[in-house]
C-alpha cells in the first residue's frame, strides 16, 4: 500500500519514514554513539567542581581573590588538626612535632600561607582544653588544581606522627572529600535503581522484552550525559552536583518517555496494526506529547542559565543537553527496536500465570473481567467531579498547609555538615566550632586598597570596631592572635598600608551566618572610609549570593511562566488552561517545600536519614529543586492535557473529557511518577545532605504532583470551570488554528496506557468503529 492509499491514521511520514528506513543502521549509530559516550565520559566526576556557590562579581569574590593574592595566611583553605594524645600542646614534644610538622608543610609545592599556634602563639588557635592546635596554610589553585595537591600531600599529613595525632580539614578537603563521597552515591544508587526500576518496568509491561527497552534507552541517556559533562567541562565550571541529577533525569525522563512510546506501540498492534504503520502512529501521536514534553523540562532548566552561580548554570547546561538525549533516544533508536521487534515486544510475559489467576478468580464469582481498562479512575475522576467544591478547598489547603514551614526558612551557604557525621573534614570543622573560640577564616575580612595610610587605616579600624556585634577587629600582624589595641597600628600593619594594601579582619560576637552577622556585613560596607574597600568571609558571601539571586530569581520565573502560558495555549487553545497549569503545578511544590524546611533545616528526621542539619538551607538549592520539580510536573500535566483536549474536540462534552483523559491516562502518569520517584530516592540515600535533600524533594514533589494535583485538584477544578475552561478571544483561536500543537491523528482511546498499574497495555480493547473514527479524524495541526 502507497502512502497516497493509506488511511490517514497509518500514513508514513517524513520523519517517521527517516528513523524507521534503516533500523538496523539507527541501532549501529546508537551503539557507536553509546561507545563514544563511554569513551567520552571517563574521567568525568575528576573534573567536576564542588563548589559554585558564589557569585563571580560580588564584591566578596573580588574581595577573596584580593586577600589571596596579597594575603595568602589571610584566607585558609587547609587546616590541620594537632591533637596531643593526651598532653597539652605547650608540651615540648607535642611543639616540637608540630613544629617540624609545619616546615614540611610550608615546603610544599603550592601550598603557602603556613602559620600556627607553635609560631605565632595566637589563642584562636588552640583548643579552649589546651589538648589541641591547629596548622593552617593555604592551597593555591582553582578548586580542581587544589583538590589534586591535597590528593597529593594528605596521606603523608593525616595519622599518627610521633606523639601527636593529625586529622586533615579546611574548605579544600570538605570539598574534596564531598566530591568522593558524591562519586561513591551515584554508582551506589544507579546500582540501586537499575534493578528496583527493571521490576517496576516488568509489573507495568508484562512483557520482559519491552520492559528492557526503557531500560536501554535509560542507559544510553546516562552514558550520554556523563560524555555532555565531559565536554562542558572543556569550556566551564560544572557542579559535582549536576551529575547527580543529570544521571537521575535521564534515566527517569529516558525510562517515562520509552514508557508512552512502547506502550502506544503494543496498544496499536493489539488493535490488529501491522509493525511500520503502528511505528508511524505511535511517533505521529506519543512521539509529539514526547517531544512537547522535553521541550517544557528543558525550558524549566534552561531559566537557571540567568544566574552567575556555575552551581545552577551547570545544572541548565547539563540539564537541558540530557532531556534532548532522553528525548531523541526514545524517538530514534526505540523506533528502529520496535520495527526489528515486531510482535516480539510482547515475548517472555512474566505476569500472564497471574492474569490467569485472577481471571479464573473473578469468573468463580460468576463476574466476567468485561470492565474496560482504566474503569476505576473513570470512578474516581467522576467521585472527584461530583463534590468538585470539597476537593478543590480541601486539596488546596491541605498543600498550602504543607508548605507552611517555608515560612520559617533560613539560608545559609554549604559547608561540612554536608558530609556524614564520620567524614574526617567534617569532624574537624566540628572540633573546632565545639573546642576553640574562634577559628581561622571564621570571621568577617576586609580588605583595604589604594595606599591607605596607617592613620587613616587605625581610624576605620576605630568606626568599625564601635559597630554593634563586633566583639574585636585583628589588624594584619595578630589576624590569628587576639590582636594588638584597635587604633593604634603595628609596624606590620604600617608596612602593609605603605605597600598599597592592607586588610583587617573582623570577629563578630555572633557565629557563622546569623542575620546579625550578615547585618554586620551591611554595617561595615555603608562605612565611607577615605580608601576602597572590600568585604568578604563566610557571611559576606550568604548577603551577595542572596542579593543575586534576588536579583534574578524574577526573571527566571517570567521566562518559566510566559513559555509555559505559551506552550499549554499552543497545546490547548485555551486562555484559562495555561494559567490553572501554573497556578496548579505551583501547589504541587508546596509540600516540597515544606520539607525541605521540617526535615532538613529543623531537623526532624535527622536520625533515620542519617544526616547533620545546619540550621539553614543552601541558598541556591531551592531555585534548583523548583525549576526541576517544575518542569517535571508540566512533563506530566502535558500528558493528561492532551487527552482531555483531544477528547472535547471530539465529542464537546466537558465533563466527559476530563474523566476520559484521567482513566486513560492515571495509571500511567502513576507508574512513570512511581519509577521516577524511585531513580529521585535512590539519589536521596546519597550521604550527602544537600544531594539527599534534592532526591527525596524532588521525589516527594512528583509522587503529589502525579498522585494528588493530577488525580484530584485537576478535574475539581476542570469541573468547577466548566465549559468556561475552553474559552479563548478571537484572536487567540485564530492563532491556536494556525500554530497550535495536537498530539497526531489518531483517535485517544488508546495513545496513552489506559489501565491500572500493572495492567498489561497490550490487552487494550479498541474496536473497529474506533479505528474508522480515527481515520475520519482531521488532524489539527
Amino acid at each position: 500500500m502507497t502512502d497516497v492509499n493509506r488511511p490517514p491514521g497509518e500514513r508514513i511520514g517524513g520523519w517517521t519514514r527517516l528513523v524507521t528506513a534503516r533500523p538496523r543502521l539507527s541501532l549501529l549509530i546508537a551503539l557507536l554513539f553509546t561507545a563514544l559516550a563511554v569513551v567520552a565520559g571517563s574521567g568525568v566526576a575528576d573534573r567536576l567542581s564542588g563548589g559554585g556557590w558564589e557569585d563571580p562579581a560580588s564584591q566578596s569574590s573580588y574581595a577573596t581573590k584580593a586577600l589571596e593574592k596579597h594575603f595568602p595566611a589571610s584566607q585558609p583553605n587547609l587546616i590541620l588538626l594537632v591533637d596531643g594524645g593526651g598532653k597539652k600542646v605547650d608540651d615540648p614534644a607535642v611543639a616540637a612535632e608540630a613544629r617540624a610538622l609545619g616546615k614540611k608543610l610550608a615546603a610544599e609545592k603550592d601550598v603557602t600561607g603556613v602559620t600556627s599556634y607553635w609560631n605565632t602563639g595566637a589563642s584562636a588557635l588552640r583548643s579552649k582544653d589546651h589538648g589541641s592546635a591547629l596548622i593552617a596554610a593555604r592551597v593555591t589553585g582553582d578548586e580542581n588544581a587544589a583538590g589534586k595537591t591535597l590528593e597529593r600531600i594528605a596521606p603523608d599529613l593525616r595519622g599518627r606522627h610521633g606523639p601527636v595525632e593529625v586529622s586533615v580539614g579546611g574548605p579544600v578537603a570538605v570539598k574534596q572529600e564531598m566530591q568522593t563521597t558524591i562519586q561513591e552515591d551515584l554508582l551506589r544508587a544507579e546500582m540501586m535503581a537499575l534493578p528496583v526500576t527493571l521490576v517496576l518496568l516488568v509489573m507495568v509491561f508484562g512483557s520482559a522484552v519491552a520492559a528492557l527497552l526503557p531500560l536501554l534507552i535509560g542507559v544510553i541517556a546516562i552514558l550520554g550525559t556523563d560524555a555532555v559533562l565531559r565536554v562542558l567541562t572543556e569550556f566551564t565550571d560544572v557542579s559535582v552536583f549536576a551529575q547527580n541529577l543529570t544521571t537521575a533525569l535521564g534515566l527517569g525522563l529516558a525510562i517515562d518517555y520509552a514508557l508512552f512510546i512502547v506502550r502506544r506501540f503494543r496498544e496499536e498492534l493489539s488493535a490488529g496494526g501491522e509493525t511500520l504503520p503502528a511505528v508511524a502512529t505511535t511517533l505521529r501521536t506519543a512521539g509529539r506529547t514526547v517531544l512537547f514534553s522535553a521541550l517544557t523540562v528543558a525550558v524549566s532548566l534552561a531559566a537557571m542559565m540567568v544566574f552567575p552561580q556555575y552551581f545552577l548554570r551547570s545544572f541548565a547546561y547539563a540539564g537541558i543537553a540530557v532531556v534532548l538525549i532522553a528525548a531523541a533516544a526514545a524517538l530514534v533508536v526505540l523506533p528502529a527496536a520496535l520495527i526489528l521487534l515486531g510482535d516480539r515486544v510482547n515475548k517472555w510475559d512474566l505476569t500472564r500465570l497471574l492474569r490467569r489467576r485472577r481471571q479464573a478468580d473473578k469468573s468463580a464469582d460468576g463476574a466476567a473481567d468485561k470492565a474496560e481498562p482504566g474503569a476505576g479512575w473513570g470512578r474516581f475522576a467522576r467521585l472527584v467531579m461530583r463534590r468538585a467544591p470539597v476537593f478543590a478547598l480541601a486539596t488546596v489547603a491541605g498543600l498550602v498547609a504543607l508548605g507552611l514551614p517555608f515560612l520559617r526558612v533560613e539560608f545559609g551557604t554549604a559547608d561540612d555538615r554536608q558530609l556524614p557525621s564520620g567524614a574526617e573534614s567534617h569532624v574537624v570543622q566540628q572540633h573546632i566550632r565545639d573546642g576553640f573560640a574562634g577559628g581561622p577564616g571564621g570571621g568577617v575580612e576586609i580588605i583595604a586598597e589604594g595606599k591607605p595610610g596607617a592613620a587613616a587605616l587605625a581610624d576605620y579600624s576605630a568606626e568599625v570596631s564601635a559597630l554593634p556585634g563586633v566583639l574585636r577587629v585583628d589588624s594584619p600582624a595578630g589576624h590569628f592572635a587576639d590582636g594588638h589595641q584597635v587604633g593604634k597600628p603595628g609596624p606590620a600593619e604600617a608596612a602593609r598600608a605603605g605597600g598599597g594594601a592592607a586588610y583587617l579582619s573582623v570577629q563578630p560576637k555572633g557565629e557563622g551566618v546569623e542575620p546579625a552577622t550578615q547585618d554586620l556585613v551591611r554595617d561595615i560596607r555603608a562605612q565611607s572610609p577615605p580608601f576602597q574597600t572590600s568585604v568578604t568571609g563566610t557571611a559576606a558571601v550568604l548577603v551577595d549570593t542572596k542579593e543575586s539571586l534576588g536579583d534574578r530569581v524574577p526573571w527566571a520565573g517570567a521566562i518559566i511562566i510566559a513559555v509555559t502560558l505559551l506552550l499549554v495555549f499552543l497545546l490547548t487553545g485555551s486562555l484559562l488552561i495555561p494559567l490553572q497549569a501554573v497556578l496548579l503545578n505551583a501547589l504541587s511544590l508546596t509540600a516540597m517545600f515544606g520539607a525541605m524546611v521540617w526535615v532538613f533545616q529543623e531537623g526532624h528526621l535527622s536520625g533515620p536519614l542519617a544526616f547533620t542539619s545546619s540550621g539553614d538551607i543552601e541558598t541556591t538549592l531551592p531555585v534548583l529543586m523548583f525549576c526541576v520539580a517544575f518542569g517535571l510536573s508540566m512533563d506530566y500535566g502535558v500528558f493528561l492535557l492532551s487527552r482531555i483536549k483531544e477528547e472535547y474536540e471530539r465529542t464537546g462534552d466537558h465533563e466527559a473529557a476530563v474523566e476520559f483523559g484521567l482513566r486513560r491516562t492515571g495509571g500511567l502518569i502513576t507508574a512513570a511518577a512511581l519509577i521516577l520517584a524511585v531513580v529521585m530516592v535512590a539519589i536521596g540515600t546519597s550521604r550527602v545532605t544537600n544531594t539527599k535533600m534534592l532526591g527525596l524533594g524532588i521525589a516527594l514533589a512528583v509522587l503529589m504532583d502525579a498522585m494528588v494535583v493530577r488525580s484530584l485538584l485537576v478535574p475539581a477544578v476542570m469541573k468547577l470551570t466548566g465549559r468556561a475552561t475552553w474559552w479563548a478571544p478571537g484572536p487567540l483561536r485564530r492563532l491556536h488554528a494556525r500554530f497550535g500543537l495536537s498530539e497526531g491523528e489518531s483517535a485517544p482511546s488508546y495513545d496513552t496506557p489506559s489501565g491500572e498499574p500493572g495492567e498489561e497495555a497490550g490487552t487494550v480493547p479498541v474496536t473497529k468503529g474506533d479505528r474508522r473514527r480515527d481515520r475520519d479524524r482531521v488532524s489539527t495541526h
